[in-house]
């Protein structure tokens, strides 16, 4: 939709990979669509995944005992966090919705793109209790998770040895996004992409691409447990 921004944060280390496929998907239909899109890739920003004193310019709150969370959050009030993370949360600030394109890693996102949460969503910023979940500081965006397996969708199924995909994303979307306040839209996954044939690749790609022209019509998930254990 004309107008809208967007931010993809995107964690791979190959532009030519599959996942360098569908973030170059959403930014050419999004950008036919009108919007203003951002792309974060982390691995070529070369983006430190470590929280540590390093995110504080100047002097400490506590110099006798160091507590990041209670330090980020005061020097989020007082305007003294890194340069990377001003420029990072004022990408957040200014975008209607967020995408997050990434491969699977251990059930999880990789750790560049926790690092990107843990230092990026700060208190004070992105949440502020009791200001989270449907009061959370980002209650206006939207947020999608698009990823790729390495297991099919057989092995992520109810029941199966891996369990519900929605299991998965309870810590991601609910833990993260929800908390901060953000309405989250069904997740993309494509499912096992370097174990199909070219064919079925470009399916995938032609699949995200025609959510994408209409994404901005989708209602939010239910944010609740049951949504994701039921």
């Amino acid at each position: 939709m004309a107008g809208r921004k967007v931010l993809i944060v995107y964690a791979h280390q190959e532009p030519n990979s599959f996942n360098g496929s569908l973030k170059t998907v959403a930014v050419e239909e999004l950008s036919k669509q009108g919007c203003s899109v951002t792309v974060s890739d982390l691995y070529a920003m070369q983006f430190e995944p470590r929280a540590t004193r390093n995110d504080i310019v100047g002097c400490l709150h506590n110099s006798n005992e160091f507590n990041y969370a209670v330090e980020m959050t005061e020097a989020y009030k007082k305007g003294c966090l890194s340069n990377d993370l001003i420029e990072e949360q004022k990408k957040v600030q200014e975008a209607d919705l967020l995408i997050f394109q990434f491969p699977l890693y251990w059930f999880s996102m990789p750790a560049i793109m926790k690092g990107w949460m843990d230092r990026v969503l700060v208190q004070g910023f992105a949440h502020d209790f009791p200001n989270c979940y449907d009061s959370g500081l980002l209650k206006n965006k939207l947020a999608m998770f698009s990823f790729t397996t390495g297991g099919t969708e057989e092995m992520y199924a109810k029941g199966s040895m891996s369990g519900d995909i929605r299991y998965i994303l309870w810590p991601m979307q609910h833990g993260i996004m929800h908390f901060c306040g953000v309405k989250v839209l069904e997740p993309h996954i494509c499912f096992a992409p370097e174990y199909v044939s070219e064919g079925k690749r470009k399916e995938m790609l032609t699949a995200w691409a025609q959510r994408l022209k209409t994404l901005w019509k989708e209602e939010p998930i239910n944010c609740t447990p049951e949504w994701y254990f039921n």
